[in-house]
Order: structure tokens, then C-alpha cells, then sequence
């Protein structure tokens, strides 16, 4: 008795797709027997497409504006650096340290607080633009041109 079908096994002459030996379990994405791509088209008994699903047209959405971290912390750095570079410069002379020395000194002194307290600012930015978010609904459309 010969048959035309293909065993459900892989034999040794026809490449494993997953390497595991074993055939696809039902249900699962098995890979096409034309293309051998996982993500082709699935078809029925009668060899007829089957439509993948749908994505919906329109979604409900989440709009809030809510701040950059990155530009609010250099910001404050830039401040706290610029008011070490105005306290270093106009206190009074010491013979024992350098200006830059002092503006070094300030620098970090002033700097990583105003990054900090920079951070906490847009947190709390942040906190209010979540109570803030308003719901919209997007429509999905097909820019062919």
C-alpha cells in the first residue's frame, strides 16, 4: 500500500524545522510547508487561508504630556555649577587654595544637589500628568503615497 502523504516524523533526509526532533504540536505555529517561514499564512483541511486576525481600526488611548528627565537634570547641574562658578569667584581670596580649586570644590557641592532636587521636580511633573491623562480614541489609517 503506498501513500502520497507525508509522514507526520520528519525522516532523516528532510531537515527538522525546530531541531528537537519532534513534529509541531497542534495548535502551534508550524512552519509553512512552502516557505518554511513560522509566520506564514495557516491553512485548513481544504488547503484555504485562513484570515489571520484583525487588528482593530480604532483604539482607546492614554494622552498626558509628561516631562524629559534627562534636560531637567542638566539643568539643574548647569544651575548648581553656575552658582559655584559666582561663589568661587566673588568670595574672598584664599592664599592657600586656587579659584579653580574652589570652583572644583563648589562645583560638586552645588551640582549633584541641584540634579537631585532637579529630579524630584520632575517627578513630581510627572505625578501630576498622570492625573491629567485624558482617554482618546485612534483611528488606524493607511498612508500609501
Amino acid at each position: 500500500m503506498t501513500s502520497e502523504q507525508p509522514s507526520p516524523r520528519p525522516s532523516s533526509d528532510q531537515p527538522d524545522p525546530r531541531g528537537d526532533g519532534q513534529a509541531p504540536a497542534a495548535g502551534g505555529s508550524a512552519p509553512d510547508a512552502a516557505t518554511g517561514r513560522p509566520d506564514a499564512p495557516v491553512h485548513d483541511a481544504d488547503h484555504q487561508e485562513v484570515p489571520a486576525p484583525a487588528t482593530p481600526d480604532v483604539r482607546e488611548v492614554t494622552v498626558r504630556r509628561a516631562p524629559k528627565f534627562v534636560p531637567f537634570m542638566a539643568v539643574g547641574a548647569i544651575l548648581g555649577f553656575l552658582a559655584a562658578l559666582v561663589l568661587a569667584y566673588t568670595g574672598p581670596d584664599d592664599p592657600t587654595l586656587t579659584r579653580e580649586s574652589v570652583l572644583g570644590f563648589f562645583t560638586v557641592a552645588f551640582a549633584l544637589p541641584g540634579m537631585l532636587l532637579a529630579a524630584l521636580l520632575v517627578l513630581v511633573i510627572d505625578r501630576r500628568s498622570v492625573r491629567r491623562a485624558e482617554r482618546a480614541r485612534a483611528e488606524r489609517t493607511d498612508d500609501d503615497a
